[in-house]
């Protein structure tokens, strides 16, 4: 029997995805769950599982289409008309992935749908108080799915796909080479990371004097930041407000406590104090912890922070959240940075994990700036920029000294973050990061 897999939603009601690698090809032999493609959608790269046991029929879609949700992807020939997987306990009756229900919507992958939270809203003049629905939490996170193993395949429309593991297929893929045009320096000929990278480095032939121009196609994650971007700075009113900090203390507390055991095992940051600064001012003032709900005339504010923290990967500019955030030690926050980290250079950030926060920190001393005007996430009321961190001449107690000092700066939406609010918030974090044993007393 002839059964069609569809582009499913992987999360958050995204309506279309682009297929990177196929990793099977029609004859193939498939098994319920087995990686068949890898697909990447505006917020992150998924792999996708086969629903179906079977034959490859046909491959319906070519590497680099954009596909809308709910379009055939693949056929694949079943031995029967039964479901080739068991269906969860009381799950019998609903769609399988990539199909749509009785309601008309599309399946999601399991594990990357979100959960509901709790929030508080401002009453409206003419109603009492409500407690709706907040930011997603996270849900559980899947199942890892192991790399799979290089492999040649027949490519749709003919010829023959080197040998290369996906990353490096998606690494060529965005560096514009040919991996046909390579020969693999790996173990039976396999095709790595090295070598792509060594073909870019390769000089190459004069440039024509005319010179010429190189043009990528709009997608993925940089067309959903873009889009982002502009809606935020011509949706909301933006006021920026700088602050130069004496991080000294900070600095000298982070340095004792790596010396200890508790945090032998943790990389502590300065971001981590940052992002403990933020939850602690929070408390004082709840509207950078809000969300404006232009539809319902009400201003949302949240019981818990979703923290999210902009990451630059390869695959452009991403915002992971740190879920409540606020109820986390300062170790706690230190690993979980690490681990968010880690995995968005790696690409292997859940969608989930990238939606549903309430407050953003962006660090762009890391690359040596002192300051900037950051732009909000839509939907949020406040980010924070943290500057380089770096000796400077500082008047302490009449004279001059050196200090170890950073920028801060705090742009926030003005239709519910009075000046007032936004001064006190970004003096708090100030003062919370000048002197962080005040931490013990707030």
């Amino acid at each position: 029997m002839r059964r069609e897999f569809n582009m499913p939603d992987v999360g958050e009601g995204l309506t279309e995805a682009e297929v990177v690698t196929w990793h099977v090809a029609a004859g193939d032999t498939v098994t319920v769950n087995q990686v068949i493609c890898e697909i990447e959608t505006a917020k992150a790269a998924v792999e996708l599982p086969c629903p179906y046991a079977g034959t490859v029929g046909e491959l319906l879609v070519q590497p680099g289409e954009t596909v809308a949700v709910g379009s055939p992807i693949i056929a694949i020939e079943t031995a029967e008309a039964g479901a080739p997987a068991a269906p969860a306990p009381g799950a019998e009756d609903g769609p399988k992935i990539g199909e749509a229900g009785k309601d008309g919507r599309i399946a999601t992958l399991v594990g990357y749908g979100p959960r509901p939270g709790s929030a508080t809203r401002r009453p409206r003049r003419s109603t009492a108080a409500a407690t709706v629905a907040a930011a997603p939490a996270p849900g559980p996170s899947p199942a890892p799915v192991p790399e799979p193993e290089p492999v040649t395949f027949a490519a749709p429309g003919g010829g023959v796909v080197p040998l290369a593991k996906p990353p490096v297929r998606k690494l060529a893929k965005d560096l514009g080479v040919d991996l046909r045009s390579l020969t693999g320096s790996g173990a039976g000929g396999v095709i790595t990371r090295e070598d792509v990278e060594a073909t870019v480095a390769a000089p190459s032939a004069p440039a024509p004097a005319v010179g010429g121009v190189r043009r990528e196609p709009i997608r993925g994650v940089r067309k959903a930041t873009a889009a982002a971007m502009v809606s935020s700075a011509f949706t909301a009113p933006h006021v920026t407000e700088f602050l130069a900090v004496d991080v000294t203390a900070t600095m000298e507390l982070r340095d004792r406590l790596r010396a200890t055991r508790e945090y032998a095992e943790v990389k502590l940051t300065p971001l981590a104090f940052v992002a403990k600064a933020v939850c602690l001012a929070a408390r004082r003032t709840p509207e950078v912890n809000a969300h404006w709900d232009e539809a319902a005339g009400e201003i949302v504010y949240f019981d818990r922070m979703q923290l999210g923290i902009a990451a630059a990967t390869p695959r452009g500019l991403i915002v992971p959240k740190v879920r409540d955030a606020d109820t986390l030690t300062l170790r706690e926050l230190a690993g979980a940075l690490g681990e968010l980290t880690a995995t968005a250079r790696a690409g292997r950030t859940a969608p989930a994990d990238l939606v549903g926060g309430t407050f953003t920190i962006t660090n762009v001393g890391v690359f040596g700036v002192d300051t900037g005007t950051p732009i909000l996430n839509p939907g949020e009321a406040a980010i924070l920029a943290v500057g380089a961190i770096k000796p400077t001449p500082w008047v302490v107690d009449g004279e001059l000294a050196v200090r170890t000092v950073c920028q801060l700066a705090l742009s926030f939406d003005h239709r519910l973050v009075d000046g007032e609010q936004g001064s006190r918030f970004l003096a708090d974090v100030g003062a919370l990061l000048t002197e962080p044993g005040l931490a013990l007393t707030w």
